[in-house]
């Protein structure tokens, strides 16, 4: 609840987009947080955070555990804050009860996860796992046309460490689900076993600018049409793929953005997603094949960027298993899950056994303001958490 007085939202969530003034005043209360707890930080060119509580052996790799802080537009108050503050939870729990653990434990605060201003998402932890360079990262440029680099510079969070020099001995991330499984089933705790792949296809569709009222039906060259048949088809891929697939658009912007002007330009993002390569790569394939014979019919052009893609994932099984076992110990409700959404988890994945673990959110909501956790689950979650962690860092009695 402290976290979210900073970047309120107008209807009870949170605006912290990355990189903004907010960001910045967020990750300065997280610092001082993680200061009280006795943790070091240090920050990587990404202004990715890392708060270490040392180890006992000098020469066993950290346990990460983390997520981040920044929002949607309109975001919830928990999406990725929960998992970096249930971190810190962790440390203080162990400074409380005053156990040491073999392997460092580090909290971490990944820049840029939601992708919602600078595609694509989880920008820090691509670069971080190699998947995306440095300098493309920082070219990423906003609405407005800022780039990455140089807000990241503008907040002053540009650190001095090697994006991807730091080695991991496995990374733990806690997340509310953002979707209905886990609450529908009556479910406590979700123990991730694999993550979705996805692509974000950014279509730029160019027609005429012309007159709604003047120009005649049949001598439009209308991009907004082209549009229009390109989001029902996306549908229809999408439901012939099912089970486990999904696909939509959630951004679009129109030229000139009149109402008496047919746009000339429009720009939308397409989202598919699927647990299954195969699945995965064939949606794309007919998306942009239908959308190219959709505009030749129309007479539109039609240009398709991938912006944001990675492969599906799936979590290291010790890990996941230790996840499960805590829930078992604990006495909390469990069921596998794959997530639906991306995470940081994903690219992390890539360099060092990794798994996650959910709570529910009511009604399945998330990126909303409205989005709402109960204290139980999100205790029921941290305690997991706990418990899964510690164990891979190794008490020390």
């Amino acid at each position: 609840m402290e976290m979210a007085k900073i970047g309120p939202g107008v209807a009870g969530g949170n605006n912290r987009q990355t990189l903004t003034d907010e960001d910045g005043e967020g990750r300065k209360l997280f610092r001082t947080w993680c200061d009280e707890a006795g943790l070091s930080t240090g920050v990587d060119r990404m202004g990715t955070m890392f708060a270490r509580r040392e180890g006992t052996d000098p020469e066993a790799l950290p346990v990460y555990v983390g997520s981040h802080l920044d929002t949607q537009p309109t975001g919830g108050k928990y999406d990725g804050v929960l998992g970096v503050l249930s971190g810190l939870e962790v440390v203080r729990t162990l400074n409380d009860l005053g156990i040491r653990t073999r392997h460092p434990i580090v909290v971490t605060n990944w820049t840029n996860e939601e992708g919602a201003r600078f595609a694509p998402a989880m920008l820090a932890s691509g670069v971080f796992a190699g998947a995306l360079d440095l300098d493309y990262a920082y070219q990423r440029k906003d609405g407005e046309g800022k780039s990455f680099g140089d807000e990241l510079k503008r907040i002053g969070w540009v650190g001095d460490e090697e994006v991807g020099a730091r080695k991991m001995h496995a990374y733990f991330e806690y997340h509310i689900e953002q979707g209905p499984i886990l609450e529908a089933e009556d479910k406590t705790i979700g123990v991730v076993t694999h993550c979705q792949g996805l692509w974000w296809l950014e279509f730029t569709l160019t027609g005429k600018e012309a007159h709604t009222g003047s120009t005649p039906m049949n001598m439009r060259v209308n991009a907004g049409l082209a549009m229009a048949r390109i989001l029902e088809m996306v549908q229809k891929v999408a439901m012939d793929a099912q089970p486990g697939a999904v696909g939509g658009v959630g951004q679009m912007r129109f030229s000139p953005n009149s109402r008496n002007v047919l746009p000339g330009k429009v720009v939308f993002t397409v989202d598919i997603r699927s647990p299954d390569q195969a699945k995965l790569d064939g949606m794309r394939a007919r998306v942009e094949k239908e959308a190219a014979a959709i505009c030749a019919e129309l007479g539109v052009g039609c240009s398709v960027e991938a912006v944001g893609h990675f492969d599906p994932v799936t979590f290291d099984p010790t890990l996941v298993g230790r996840v499960r076992a805590a829930a078992e110990k604990l006495g909390y409700s469990h069921m596998n899950i794959i997530s639906g959404a991306g995470h940081d988890a994903c690219w992390a994945a890539k360099v060092a056994p990794a798994t996650m673990v959910m709570c529910p959110c009511v009604d399945g909501l998330s990126h909303n303001e409205a989005e709402e956790i109960s204290k139980d689950w999100a205790r029921a979650g941290a305690d997991v958490l706990f418990h899964a962690v510690v164990e891979t860092a190794e008490i020390v009695e």
